[in-house]
C-alpha cells in the first residue's frame, strides 16, 4: 500500500501560522518575523543581570517565559487572620512560624508548629503520629495554614493542615490568586511575577494558535493566547486550571499526533510478509518446549500470530514480568515466520544477552534443522564474511546478535520478523533499521522491565501491546529483606554461607565498578560497598573467603566476561561479584542468593529485574538489599520490593517516585521533548490527548487544510526523535 500523501512531505506549502524558532540574534537585534524568539534581556524591565539568573532556569527567550509554567498557585482568596476564623470552614491563614514542639499523648505523639499571623495573633497547627513534619519546620518560617479550623481550649487551631511555604514577598502581597514558580538564586518570587507580567503585556499577542476553533471546541480548550494568560496572571483558581490543561493538552497532543502519524506511516509505507499460523505449524512449534505455555503466553501467540498473518507490518511489544516467558513466545513468533520461508533475528543490547538468547535458541532448536548463527564481535574476519554472505543468500534463517546485526554491511534475502529485547537500552523511541529488504518485516519489541502505563502510552505509544503477567507454575516468590546494620548484615552473610554450603550459587551486585571519588577520599581503611573491585576483594578475604569468587563487570573484555559468565553458569565458580550487567538475560537455575550492595542507589524495577535472575530453578530464592542509608524515602522504596512481587506494581511506585528518564535508564540524554507536560503528574490528560489525537490521524482529519498548520508544527517538533519523514 503506498504511503499517504502528504506523510512524507507533509504540507510543504501550507501557511505556517505557527512557528517555534531556536534562533538567537545579535545583541540588540530583535527579529520583527517572530517577536517570540526575542532575547529576554532586551525585555522591557530585565536587562542583562536579571537575563543572566533567568538563563539557570534555561529561560533565553521571550517564548521560553511564557511557556515557564508555575509549578502550583497560592490561593489567597479566603485569606485572613486569625480573629476572622469560623469553625469548620474551610479558609487560609500566613504567618511566620514561631515554635514547634512535640509531646507524648496517650494515643501517640503530638507535633505542633505555632503560626503568628500578620495581626499578631497565634494559630496553631497539630499533627498526630507524623513525626517527620517536625523537620519540616524551622522558627522564622513563612508559611500559609489552609484547612478546616477549630476553637479548642481557647486557641485556634487546624488539624493536618495544607502548608505552603512562603518567602517574604508572598507575605506582603495583596490575597488573590498567586502563581508559584521554580525559582533560582538571586531571583525573588515577586521579581519573576513581574517580569511574566510585563512579558505578557508586549508579547502575548504575538501567539498564535496551532489548533483551528473547530478543534478547540471539541476538546473543550480555551485559545492559547487566553491560556497564556489565565495561567501565568490568574483571576480564579478555575482560571488558572482551564490556561494550566489547555497548554499541557496541547504539549501532549501533538506529541501522540506524532506517535500515531509513525504508527500509519509504518503500516501503511510499504506491505510485510504475510505469515500463516496454522494448527499444525503450531503444534509442531510446541512440541519443541518441555513445558505447557500459560494463558498470558498463549494470549500472546495469538495476539502475534493475528499481526503476522496480516499484510500491515506488526508492531508490538510484548512486556512480561521476570521470568514469565517472554523469550519462548518470541521464539514461537520466530518460527512462524521461518516456517513461512523467511528469514528472522532476535536482536539484544549486550553480548552477554545475545549469548544468553544463543543458548536459549540453540537449545530449543537443536533436533530441528533451522539454519541459525550468533552474529556478535567474536566471530573472526573470515567467518564474518562467510556469514554475511550465508545471510545474504538465505542460507541462513535465524540470526541471533547485538546491533552488529543491524549494520551497513549486513544484508538479508528475505527478512520477515525482527525481535528486538529490551529496545529500551538501544536508545529511546529507536526501531532498528534493517537494510536490503524491499518489503517492511513485522518487528516484536520486548521487555522483562514492566512498563507503567504512562510510558506505554509515550515511549511506545504506537505499538499494540501484549501482557504476560503470570508466572509458569513452580515459579515461587523471592524471598526479599532488606538489610541494614551491621548486626544484620552479619547473619544475613551466615545464612549466605549455609545456602553455599549446601551447593547453591550467589550473586553479589555492586553499583560501581570502581571505587567512589568519595570512598577514596575516606582513606585506605574504608571499605568501598559500592564498587566491584572493592567488594570482591573484601568478601574473597572475609565473609566468603572459604568459596571460589568470580568478578564480571562491563569493562572487562569481551573473552574475559564471557569466561567469567561460563564459570559460574558450569559451577566452576561458587558466586560472582557483578555490576548490572547480569540484570537481564542470564539463566542460571542453581543460582538461588542474590546480595544487592547499596541498594539504595538501584532504581526499583532495576531491583526487581536483578532479583529475577534468581529462584529460576527448583529451590527457593532469596535476595538480600543491603543499604546503609536511612532516609525515609529509600526506606519507604525498598519496603515495596519486600511487600510485592508484582512488577508491575513496583513499576508504576519506580515511575511515581523517580520519572521517567530514570525508569527506563535513559537519563538526561533520554528525555522526550516535551515542553510543560509532565508524566507522572498529567496522566489523566495524557489519555485524553493520546485519544483525540490517535482519532484525528484514523480518520483522516490529519491531512485536512484545517490541520496543516499543526501538522507542520507537529513534524518539526518530533520528526528527529519519531523518524517522521520530512
Amino acid at each position: 500500500m503506498a504511503p499517504r500523501c502528504g506523510d512524507r512531505h507533509a504540507v510543504r506549502c501550507a501557511h505556517r501560522v505557527y512557528r517555534l524558532k531556536a534562533i538567537r540574534h545579535p545583541v540588540g537585534a530583535v527579529n520583527p518575523d517572530d517577536p517570540l524568539t526575542t532575547p529576554l534581556r532586551y525585555v522591557k524591565g530585565v536587562g542583562p543581570d536579571c537575563a543572566g539568573r533567568l538563563k539557570k532556569l534555561g529561560l533565553r527567550t521571550v517564548d521560553d517565559l511564557l511557556h515557564y509554567l508555575p509549578r502550583g498557585m497560592l490561593d489567597l482568596t479566603d485569606l485572613r487572620s486569625v480573629p476572622q476564623l469560623q469553625p469548620d470552614a474551610l479558609q487560609s491563614v500566613r504567618g511566620q512560624v514561631v515554635n514547634v514542639g512535640g509531646r507524648e499523648l496517650a494515643q501517640g505523639r503530638m507535633l505542633v508548629a505555632v503560626l503568628l499571623d500578620c495581626d499578631g495573633h497565634y494559630l496553631r497547627g497539630v499533627w498526630f503520629n507524623q513525626p517527620w513534619m517536625a523537620g519540616k519546620f524551622s522558627v522564622g518560617q513563612h508559611v500559609m495554614f489552609s484547612g478546616r479550623p477549630r476553637r479548642r481550649s481557647s486557641r485556634w487551631e487546624i488539624s493536618n493542615p495544607r502548608i505552603q511555604w512562603l518567602d517574604a514577598d508572598s507575605m506582603d502581597a495583596n490575597a488573590g490568586i498567586q502563581p508559584v514558580y521554580r525559582l533560582t538564586a538571586g531571583l525573588t518570587a515577586e521579581q519573576l511575577r513581574r517580569v511574566v507580567r510585563l512579558t505578557i503585556e508586549e508579547y502575548v499577542q504575538y501567539i498564535v494558535d496551532p489548533l483551528p476553533s473547530e478543534l478547540r471546541k471539541e476538546c473543550h480548550l480555551i485559545d492559547r493566547q487566553a491560556a497564556i494568560r489565565q495561567v501565568h496572571l490568574p483571576q480564579t483558581r478555575e482560571e488558572y486550571q482551564s490556561g494550566r490543561r489547555r497548554l499541557i493538552f496541547e504539549d501532549l497532543l501533538e506529541f501522540q499526533l506524532g506517535l500515531a502519524l509513525r504508527r500509519r506511516i509504518w503500516k501503511h509505507e510499504s506491505t510485510a510478509p504475510v505469515m500463516q499460523t496454522t494448527a499444525r505449524i503450531d503444534a509442531r512449534i510446541r512440541r519443541l518446549f518441555p513445558f505447557r505455555f500459560t494463558s498470558g503466553q498463549d494470549n500472546a501467540v495469538r495476539e502475534i500470530s493475528a499481526d503476522l498473518a496480516r499484510s500491515e507490518a506488526m508492531h508490538r511489544l510484548l512486556q512480561a514480568d521476570v521470568g514469565a516467558g517472554k523469550t519462548a513466545v518470541a521464539l514461537h513468533a520466530v518460527l512462524v515466520a521461518i516456517a513461512a520461508g523467511y528469514q528472522a533475528v532476535l536482536m539484544a543490547p549486550t553480548e552477554v544477552l545475545a549469548s544468553q538468547h544463543w543458548a536459549t535458541v540453540d537449545e530449543a532448536l537443536r533436533h530441528s534443522r533451522v539454519k541459525r548463527v550468533c552474529l556478535t564481535g567474536k566471530l573472526t574476519a573470515a567467518q564474518r564474511r562467510q556469514t554475511l554472505d550465508d545471510i545474504r543468500e538465505g542460507r541462513i534463517q535465524l540470526v541471533v546478535g547485538t546491533q552488529a546485526i543491524i549494520q551497513q554491511d549486513v544484508t538479508f534475502a528475505k527478512l520477515g520478523l525482527a525481535v528486538i529485547d529490551e529496545q529500551h537500552k538501544f536508545g529511546v523511541l529507536q526501531r532498528a533499521r534493517f537494510s536490503g529488504s524491499d518489503s517492511r518485516p513485522h518487528v516484536l519489541v520486548m521487555t522483562a522491565t514492566p512498563i507503567p502505563r504512562s510510558l506505554c502510552l509515550t515511549q511506545f505509544g504506537d505499538l499494540d501491546i501484549s501482557v504476560i503477567s503470570e508466572l509458569p507454575p513452580g515459579r515461587q516468590k523471592i524471598a526479599t529483606y532488606r538489610i541494614a546494620g551491621q548486626t544484620r548484615q552479619a547473619k544475613a552473610w551466615e545464612f549466605v554461607r549455609r545456602q553455599l554450603r549446601s551447593g547453591r550459587q550467589a550473586y553479589v551486585v555492586c553499583p560501581r565498578v570502581e571505587s567512589s571519588v568519595e570512598a577514596e577520599a575516606a582513606g585506605q581503611d574504608q571499605i568501598d560497598t559500592g564498587s566491584v573491585e572493592s567488594v570482591y576483594r573484601t568478601l574473597a578475604e572475609g565473609e566468603l573467603r572459604d568459596f571460589r569468587l568470580g568478578i564480571v563487570h562491563g569493562r572487562l573484555d569481551r573473552d574475559a566476561k564471557a569466561a567469567a559468565m561460563d564459570a559460574f553458569r558450569s559451577r566452576r565458580t561458587d558466586v560472582l561479584v557483578s555490576t548490572t550487567v547480569v540484570e537481564v538475560g542470564v539463566d542460571v537455575p542453581n543460582a538461588t542468593l542474590m546480595i544487592v550492595m547499596q541498594a539504595e542507589r538501584f532504581g526499583l524495577s532495576q531491583l526487581h529485574q536483578l532479583r529475577g535472575r534468581i529462584g529460576r530453578g527448583r529451590f527457593q530464592g532469596y535476595c538480600f538489599l543491603i543499604a546503609d542509608a536511612d532516609s525515609p524515602e529509600a526506606a519507604a522504596r525498598l519496603a515495596a520490593l519486600e511487600d510485592t512481587s508484582d512488577g508491575f506494581r513496583i513499576a508504576e511506585v519506580d515511575f511515581d517516585l523517580r520519572g521517567p528518564g530514570d525508569v527506563l535508564g535513559i537519563r538526561q540524554s533520554g528525555r522526550l521533548p516535551l515542553r510543560v507536560a509532565d508524566l507522572v503528574r498529567d496522566q489523566p490528560i495524557l489519555k485524553e490527548a493520546r485519544l483525540t489525537a490517535f482519532g484525528i490521524v484514523q480518520s483522516g482529519r490529519f491531512d485536512a487544510p484545517q490541520l496543516a498548520a499543526l501538522k507542520r508544527r507537529v513534524i518539526e517538533r518530533f520528526s528527529g526523535i519519531l523518524e517522521l519523514p520530512q
